[in-house]
This record gives C-alpha cells, structure tokens and sequence, in this order.
C-alpha cells in the first residue's frame, strides 16, 4: 500500500483529526515498508500473529515520534484530538488487515490495538526525543519489543538492524509526513494527552 497524502482544500486550515487521519496512512505504509525491509535483509517474519504483532509495534513506535512532534503544535485539547484520531485509525487499518486474513474478530483486535498502545504511551514517555529524533536508548527499546516476534535464530542480529536502519528510516517517515501535512499551505500537494481514550 503507497500512502499519498492530499489536501484537496488548501485554502483551510487543517485540522488535528484530519492531519491525523492522514498521517495514519503514512505510519501505516511506512510500517508495511518496515517488514519488507526486515524480510529483504534476511530476517524471517512469516504471515501469522507475530506479523501483525510486528506492524502492532511499529505503528507504536511511530506514534509515539507523531506525539513529540505534534506536542509543541498543538494545545491540550487539540493534541487529545491528534492522538485519538491518529490512534484509532490505526487501530481499524490493523484489525481490518488482522480480520482479513487471520479471520480474527476486528472490534477485539481494536481494543487490544489500544490497550497496547497506552501501555507503550506509558512505558516510551521516559525516552528523550531531540531536534535529531529518539535517543539511543528510545530506539533500543523499540528493538528489545521487536526481538521476541522473530525466530530464535534472528534475534540477535534484528536488534542492530532495528536501531541502525529500520527505527530511524521510519521515526523520519513520521516526522516528514507531519511536516508536510502541517505546513502545507495554499495550492501546494505534500506527500509524504498522553493515553487514548474510548474502545
């Protein structure tokens, strides 16, 4: 799936939900990138649970970069706004997929989404983010989640392949998608609170 990202009325200004309904394609395809990536260089991830659990972390992880961007952007109420819609987004493109073809129930597959990612929202929040994206130690996190969903005999290399090349190549995804769905102004085409709340 290629997320593009459109502003059909760019004479308005947007939105937080729209900006985050948008931007939930971008993580979504930057997350699918990320398995690709992990396959192409070797390492085994095979459809099943531990696939969809993977993207379930990755789309984590990458709200967890859109949350520090969006922070200093948007006001108290607004952010709650960004973070539920972006969220919940996500959670209906992963249940959908995860129904699809693990004939799993989705609303379930949701709720679980979202129990999930308030817990990372809790367990990532100790992690600096700079001008220059996650710390080290924000990073070897992600890659520690990451460990446990491939074989036995990856899980040593995956955690240098994570922190190396996949964690960085899509914490930048997300941050130049929300740029360019934030500063996107008239005429111009751009591609690309701490929990959530309700199911």
């Amino acid at each position: 799936m290629r997320a593009k990202v459109h502003w059909f009325r760019a004479e308005a200004a947007k939105s937080p939900r729209e900006v985050a309904g948008a931007l939930a394609l971008v993580a979504w395809g930057s997350a699918r990138r990320m398995v690709a990536s992990i396959r192409k260089a070797g390492f085994d991830l095979d459809p099943g649970d531990a696939y969809f659990d993977f993207l379930a972390e990755a789309l984590a992880f990458e709200v967890q970069v859109a949350w520090r961007g969006a922070h200093g952007r948007y006001g108290d109420a607004q952010r709650v706004e960004f973070m539920n819609e972006l969220a919940h987004s996500l959670a209906r493109i992963l249940a959908e997929n995860r129904s699809d073809l693990l004939g799993v129930d989705a609303r379930e597959a949701e709720r679980r989404f979202v129990a999930d990612l308030n817990r990372r929202i809790e367990e990532y929040g100790d992690f600096e983010y700079g001008a220059e994206g996650p710390s080290f130690a924000f990073l070897r996190y992600f890659a520690s989640l990451l460990q446990p969903l491939v074989p036995e005999k990856d899980r040593r290399w995956i955690h240098d392949q994570v922190i190396a090349i996949e964690a960085p190549e899509a914490a930048s995804a997300i941050a130049k998608g929300l740029d360019a769905l934030l500063d996107a102004g008239p005429g111009r085409l751009r591609r690309p609170a701490s929990g959530v709340h309700g199911e």
